[in-house]
């Protein structure tokens, strides 16, 4: 059976970004989905997927710190209610602070119903994304790296460059050593690159590259949407999308079409457990279009 991931949000089917509206009530399927599992003392996930089909969004990190509670990304519009009964479950203590890894709907979504109590952050150029989506709700940013908290209770966000968008937060909960990536590693395909916002298949790997490089002492990593790995899993992944590019850049060179080189690309033996796609509808043609794109304007 072919996968069909629901893209909601971003710029497939005419979906906007992140509108400020609490959404439709969510299907009993799809909050079922929102399954939450142990990362760490005091963090936990909250998946947004299952095989059903059934989808709420990306990867929610609930993070319990003295002052209350941090979400690191909030689903799909309509879905704040279930994500704060999910909450519930593990604590009491209020949600104070959300961090979004990026700006699309099916990771902001739930913002809306948290915004009376709650600080937003976001890197500039997502903020900058999400204004143009009409997004007024008030938010801080950074430019480069920021750090929140302190102690056991410290969060540090990054923001290294291109990828997933232009503004992909990487944001790591120091004392537990583990790191929630957002979509810049969605899961083990190729990525889904919104150009529309900025998004690079080209730097996609480099920004990867320097997160790896740079973030220290981490050994845990929150996907956008996969289930949670180990660090070692982040830095093949770094390779798997260099790997890509560096594919592309021969097709090209060889004066193949984007046809005949999406034809012809496999996955490396090395990468066990990649697939070439994450989904039918987001094609290898897809990536490598803009693969093309990008090296003729260079």
């Amino acid at each position: 059976m072919t996968r069909t991931l629901v893209l909601t949000g971003i710029a497939i089917g005419g979906c906007t970004l992140g509108v400020l509206a609490q959404g439709p009530a969510p299907s009993p399927e799809a909050v079922e989905a929102m399954k939450v599992e142990k990362v760490a003392d005091r963090l936990y996930v909250i998946t947004g997927a299952d095989p059903s089909g059934a989808f709420a969004g990306g990867n929610t990190a609930v993070f319990i710190a003295a002052e209350g509670v941090t979400l690191v990304d909030t689903k799909l519009a309509g879905f704040g209610p279930a994500l704060l009964e999910r909450v519930r479950s593990l604590t009491d203590k209020p949600v104070t602070r959300l961090i979004n890894t990026h700006a699309h709907a099916d990771h902001t979504g739930g913002n809306v119903f948290f915004a009376a109590t709650a600080e937003t952050i976001v890197s500039d150029r997502t903020d900058a994304a999400l204004l143009n989506a009409r997004n007024k709700a008030p938010r801080r940013t950074y430019k480069d790296r920021l750090t929140v908290g302190s102690g056991p209770d410290r969060i540090d966000l990054y923001y290294f460059g291109r990828g997933h968008t232009d503004g992909d937060t990487f944001v790591v909960f120091t004392a537990l050593r583990t790191m929630h990536a957002g979509d810049m590693f969605a899961w083990k395909s190729l990525p889904y690159i919104d150009a529309n916002i900025g998004g690079s298949v080209l730097e996609h790997p480099e920004t990867l590259a320097a997160a790896a490089r740079t973030v220290p002492n981490v050994t845990t990593v929150i996907p956008g949407h996969h289930p949670v790995v180990a660090w070692s899993d982040f830095v093949e992944y770094a390779q798997f999308s260099a790997d890509f590019v560096a594919f592309a850049e021969r097709s090209m060179q060889a004066g193949k079409t984007v046809d005949q080189a999406s034809a012809e690309y496999r996955v490396p033996d090395r990468f066990a457990g990649y697939t070439a796609s994450a989904a039918d509808n987001l094609p290898v043609s897809t990536n490598m279009t803009l693969a093309y794109d990008e090296l003729r304007a260079r």
